[in-house]
């Protein structure tokens, strides 16, 4: 018998209905699934995203980006519950990249020799892996310091006044006074080429741009002019190390293969450490001592 159209449902058919419902494949009447976890059986269902992993390891690769992200930007109470948060991620990272770096440390033997030893060896031990590595960090310290310890330790600062010259020539520079001029020699590199005057903001002269130096070798007690490579560290600012600035107690690099050096390995030295030791604005040449 058909049912009219706006006539309610009987409980015959309701009661169907509910029978269909629980013959369903993914109910199961003996276990008591819970509803929260629809997504588990839509996944044992369906499966996933063919893509799913590859998601999932971007995610996890912009993680970092998120906890930088919120670290700058967070303020207040959220700031100081994120930062509580990440010191205690940080302590336990340290904790346990300090347990793997101990799991491979070897301490000395302590089993008693089965030979008998003398007297004087008796308060040796054999060195352990840990005091070798800690013996080693210490020697490779020392090795840095004195490797890059320079002959010039300290030098007198220069001030931006005397260092720039302030451009006013020109329609619009004579108003806002933006540009400047290097009043030290510089060094420039071979395919270097000036920016369009409009935009350029620092000037260097052609007249103080050096490309070779006078290099004098302290072991050997020769002079060599060699030429320059690049500057790679001016002690007065970065900015000037990034102009090319060369000014004295300038570290700069030089291209030695006309000296012969050798590495132990047999290689060819192409460029080695240099750092000035006069005012080259001063005497118009640029002397430096090498770096051995």
């Amino acid at each position: 018998m058909r049912r009219a159209p706006g006539a309610r449902s009987s409980s015959a058919e309701r009661r169907s209905a509910l029978l269909i419902f629980d013959r369903l494949p993914f109910q199961n009447a003996n276990s008591s699934q819970p509803q929260n976890e629809y997504m588990e059986r839509w996944r044992k269902l369906h499966g996933r995203r063919l893509d799913h992993e590859e998601r999932v390891r971007k995610r996890t690769a912009r993680e970092g980006h998120k906890a930088s992200q919120d670290a700058q930007n967070l303020r207040g109470l959220r700031a100081k519950l994120y930062q509580k948060k990440r010191h205690n991620e940080k302590i336990q990272m340290k904790k346990a990249i300090k347990a793997h770096e101990e799991r491979n440390v070897k301490t000395a033997d302590e089993k008693e020799p089965t030979t008998p030893m003398p007297s004087y060896l008796l308060d040796r031990t054999n060195p352990s892996t840990a005091k070798a590595l800690s013996s080693a960090i210490k020697n490779k310290r020392a090795e840095k310091a004195a490797k890059f310890a320079v002959p010039l330790p300290k030098v007198r600062g220069i001030s931006e006044e005397e260092m720039f010259k302030v451009i006013k020539t020109g329609k619009k520079t004579h108003q806002k006074a933006w540009k400047r001029m290097v009043t030290k020699p510089t060094f420039v590199g071979p395919d270097f080429t000036r920016r369009n005057p409009k935009h350029e903001r620092f000037i260097r002269p052609m007249g103080l741009r050096y490309k070779k130096a006078n290099v004098t070798h302290p072991e050997l007690n020769v002079t060599v002019q060699l030429p320059i490579i690049g500057v790679k560290k001016n002690p007065q600012n970065p900015m000037y190390t990034q102009l090319g600035v060369l000014t004295k107690g300038t570290v700069i690099e030089v291209n030695v293969s006309e000296l012969g050096l050798v590495t132990a390995g047999g290689k060819v030295v192409w460029g080695r450490y240099a750092q000035i030791s006069n005012n080259p604005e001063m005497e118009g040449c640029i002397n430096s001592i090498l770096l051995v």
